[in-house]
Order: structure tokens, then sequence, then C-alpha cells
């Protein structure tokens, strides 16, 4: 698989890297351990070097599998994971945000041990907390990278005053929100800051929560514990309204003899040059798929149709809830 560089930073990863959430948490039951370590061993075997975790994912679970899976291959491969939730030791669930320094470095000592490793090399606050200044989020994570616990800084779901912010104190390699075909926000305001201070874009996802994919319709049930069930944009009647927008990629994508959800990786991949998305999945066929989406090439009239498409199509729903909306964009 290619590789690109995540901004000015130096960081180089897999076009594609692989968002490991959905294999602890969000999207229903946990997989298997053996079954999880498989899967991230066979992205690495794809061509994969990049993969996603966080403490909250589980939580502590997600990292843990990580740890295990890429031990072996330790030096070979870029991990990824985030701080900024508090979690309560008693129910083990998100209890707010919590970005002191202090515990920003409490979660990395404990991150490095789940993880398995002396460093990490992309180290994010998961979400901006108004309670702490940016200033003083950047200067922790600096320390770190100081002590060399922390290779790179970065932000998710950050704004751009405070992208700006954080830049100034401490660079920041990388920003992860959500973009995709069917929720295109961030190319108002918050990628001509990216290119304007070479920061990279990590994209989470890239599929929409796996609607572009084809896979999920209108009649779709979602299992206990999926994230997706309480998502506007995944209502019986928006999905039935957004089918529309599958529909003609599955058109372009059937002319080029690709997936509809290699078409949507594609169309990431071809933004920018320093944007790497981080598609998940449980499935190892889902897996190869999106691993073949880093060779296919969209020529100019090939991304004018997709524009074309996708501007036809008006999106239903909203992207969060509201009591998760109000933490991203700060």
């Amino acid at each position: 698989m290619q590789k690109r560089t995540l901004g000015r930073s130096g960081l180089e990863v897999s076009a594609l890297g692989l968002g490991c959430m959905g294999l602890s948490f969000g999207y229903g039951p946990a997989v298997e351990t053996q079954a999880g370590i498989a899967l991230i061993r066979k992205a690495v075997d794809l061509g994969v070097t990049f993969f996603d975790t966080a403490e909250v994912y589980g939580p502590f679970a997600n990292e843990a599998l990580v740890g295990e899976a890429l031990a072996p291959v330790r030096d070979q491969v870029v991990i990824a994971t985030k701080f900024g939730f508090r979690i309560d030791p008693g129910t083990g669930k998100q209890a707010g945000l919590d970005s002191r320094p202090a515990h920003i470095r409490a979660v990395a000592e404990a991150s490095l041990q789940r993880l398995r490793t002396e460093v990490i090399d992309l180290f994010y606050q998961h979400r901006v907390d108004p309670e702490v200044p940016m200033e003083d989020v950047a200067g922790a994570v600096g320390d770190l990278i100081r002590e060399g616990k922390v290779r790179h800084f970065g932000l998710s779901e950050a704004g751009a005053q405070s992208i700006r912010r954080a830049h100034a104190v401490q660079p920041v390699a990388a920003l992860q929100s959500e973009y995709s075909l069917w929720w295109r926000e961030p190319e108002a305001e918050v990628l001509p800051v990216l290119e304007e201070l070479g920061i990279g874009f990590v994209p989470f996802s890239p599929l929409g929560k796996g609607f572009l994919t084809g896979a999920i319709d209108a009649a779709t049930t979602f299992a206990e514990g999926d994230f997706r069930s309480i998502v506007p944009r995944f209502s019986a009647e928006a999905r039935r309204a957004n089918q529309a927008l599958v529909e003609l990629l599955a058109g372009i994508a059937a002319r080029k003899r690709v997936t509809p959800a290699q078409i949507a990786l594609a169309w990431l991949l071809a933004q920018k040059p320093w944007i790497v998305p981080i598609p998940g999945t449980t499935k190892p066929h889902r897996l190869e798929e999106n691993a073949g989406a880093a060779a296919v090439d969209l020529s100019a009239d090939e991304r004018r149709d997709i524009e074309d498409a996708v501007s036809a199509v008006e999106i239903q729903g909203a992207r969060y809830p509201e009591h998760l909306q109000r933490l991203v964009g700060r």
C-alpha cells in the first residue's frame, strides 16, 4: 500500500489506516479477542501501518487488544490513541471531559502499559475541554513529547480556533474528525486551516458509519449497544431518504468495476495528499475491500460525476444526537 505523510509532521503512514474502535465498542457486542487480533494482523499483512484506538473504547479493552495484536510488529506500525474523557472507576463509563495536564499524563502512562509500548506515536485530545485552556493541553502533550513518551500531538473534532491555539504552543500533526461523502462540513473551515498550518487530516467514519457501503437500508436493525440506534441520520425514515445517495454511488462503482465503499474511500484520498481515512470493520472481507480502495484512481471526470451525484441528494438527519453534537467543533 502507498504511504502518505500527515501534513508537515514527518509522520508517515499507510494511505488507509484501520479504525479499531468497532472491535470493542460502539457497534454492538465486542468481537472475540482472537478474532480481533487476527483482523488487526491481517490489516498489517495488507500493508496497513496506521492503527487508531482510545482509552475510552471499551473502556480500555480496545487499547489492550491493539497492543497485543501489534506487539510482534511494533516497530513497523504507527499507533494513535486518545485522552480527554473522565472514566468513572465504579461504572466504567464516560463521566464527562477531563483534559487537565495531570490527567493527560496519567492517561498516557496507563495507555503505554495497555499498548505494550514505550512511546505513543500520535496522542489525540479526544474532545476539546472548555474547562482547560488549549494552551495547557498542548503544553502537557509537549512535555510528554520531550520526555520521549509521545511522538506527535493530535486533536479530534476540534474547531478552527482551537486548532490554531494548540498549534501555536505544540505543533499539531493531525486532526481527526468525521468526513465522508455524506458529511462534508470540514470543507468549509477546517480543511483550509489544516492546509495553511501543514496539519494532516484523519477522517473517521469515512464510509458513513457503514451506510455508504450499501449494506444498510431502511429495514436494517441494529444490535443492542450499537451507537447508530441513537443517531438521527440512522432513523428508518432518514435511511430511506438517504438511500438515493448509495444508489447513485453504486452506479458509479459498477461502471468502474469497484464497490461503493471503494468509491467513497478513493474520493477521500483524492481530496488532498495529506488525508488518511481510517475505516473500521470487524469482517476480514470488508478489510480487504477497504484496503483495495487505495489502488482505485479517480479521473477528473469521475470525481465530477461523484460530485454531481452527491449534490443531487439532500442528506436527511443530524449527524449526532444533540448531547453529543455539543462536544464537537469547539
